[in-house]
């Protein structure tokens, strides 16, 4: 910070694009808090504007945080239509000029010393709104390959920030200069989990081993399966805090109740997490979940041992991808295809159990791979194009 003076740094003005997705949203929210506390060190705050859909979750996420919003019309081009979606194809390519046309305004009315963008398609227009504007354009990727939106921008941006050192082979040659390397923003509070607080949220033993699953917010069948295969075996050596989705609830809880009285006590199965995630983290000594990116992120930047069960299909395969690239550099185990078996589950988790060494090892790989200081590496990046834009 002591290269940008507090005159440089008084009134930024930002205008930040991406959504539709968590993957997204969350990324361009933590950036803009780090942005926020940085600038609040020397007395400055930033001007920010999020631009997006109108439904889409960045307008509820950009509500809450009290940020000003804007919606603009929008498009999305699928690359593989099916019937059904050809139609939609066809009439929103008619809508994406419209958007360009909004987002065009948008950047001449605010005149942005620089755009945040994160991917998702609605942030082509903004995109290449500021490359037309001549306004310095700063994207940035999540996953290892490339979306079609990214993609797209890429060509014009100013800086593209990527989550992995792996993903520059898919950008072009010109794109790859201006190219670097930050992470995927973990959100601060993630980094501070108290593991005492986490096993007393959900009354677990301080002792006992714990493996944490989760398919995310809202839950992954799959994953909720095999556990309930393992559960019997398993608990004899771990007990197991679960996040299984408000659908499968029901059922899991149904599960508990037919375990053996002596082992009941062992396994907590929620639908949601709350404010005691970054705790609960901080408590598991083994995680099972998908490999989205964030996920993925905050595991690498934790340095949690952890099997990965990604979700097939995903746009470009990139769950399968990411937990493949991880499992291959020793950061993690995975499970896809016909291993994504109850039976492949309990003999990971029995093995990682038995080997507090293996664990260990699977710890410290994760963390070579993770980038906690993703977020300021991003706000440095956004400072510096602005200052020289």
């Amino acid at each position: 910070m002591a290269v940008y003076s507090a005159q440089q740094l008084h009134g930024l003005r930002i205008i930040v694009t991406g959504g539709g997705t968590g993957g997204h949203t969350y990324p361009a929210l933590t950036t803009i808090q780090t942005l926020r506390a940085r600038l609040a060190e020397t007395g400055a705050a930033p001007d920010i504007l999020w631009v997006g859909v109108e439904q889409g979750l960045e307008a509820k996420i950009a509500r809450q945080e009290g940020l000003p919003f804007r919606a603009i019309t929008t498009g999305k081009l699928r690359r593989s239509p099916t019937r059904q979606e050809l139609w939609r194809n066809i009439t929103d390519a008619f809508r994406i000029p419209i958007g360009v046309l909004q987002a065009m305004a948008t950047v001449l009315r605010v005149r942005p010393h620089v755009v945040l963008s994160t991917g998702g398609y609605v942030s082509v227009p903004i995109g290449l709104a500021a490359w037309l504007a001549r306004r310095p354009l700063v994207m940035h990727e999540q996953t290892l390959n490339l979306g079609l939106a990214n993609r797209i921008l890429a060509l014009v941006a100013t800086r593209v920030l990527l989550s992995h050192t792996s993903s520059l082979p898919n950008l072009s040659k010109r794109a790859q200069a201006r190219a670097v390397v930050t992470g995927n923003p973990v959100r601060p509070d993630m980094l501070a989990g108290d593991p005492i607080a986490g096993r007393a949220a959900y009354r677990l033993e301080p002792h006992l081993p714990l493996v944490f699953v989760t398919g995310g917010a809202q839950g992954a069948v799959q994953v909720n399966q095999m556990v309930a295969e393992v559960l019997p075996e398993v608990l004899q050596r771990c007990q197991v805090l679960h996040q299984c989705g408000e659908y499968s609830l029901d059922q899991m809880q149904q599960v508990a109740a037919q375990l053996p009285p002596h082992l009941q006590a062992r396994y907590r199965v929620v639908d949601y997490i709350h404010g005691q995630l970054p705790d609960v983290l901080a408590a598991a000594d083994i995680v099972v979940a998908r490999s989205g990116a964030g996920t993925v992120a905050e595991l690498t930047a934790l340095g949690r041992p952890a099997i990965l069960i990604p979700l097939v299909p995903t746009s470009g395969d990139e769950q399968r991808q990411t937990a493949r690239h991880l499992a291959a550099a020793g950061a993690a185990r995975m499970l896809t295809g016909g291993d994504a078996t109850g039976a492949a589950l309990r003999a990971e988790l029995l093995t990682l159990l038995d080997d507090a060494q293996r664990r260990h090892a699977l710890a410290e790989a994760a963390r070579r791979h993770g980038r906690p200081d993703a977020a300021s590496a991003a706000v440095t990046e956004l400072i510096d194009a602005a200052r020289r834009g």
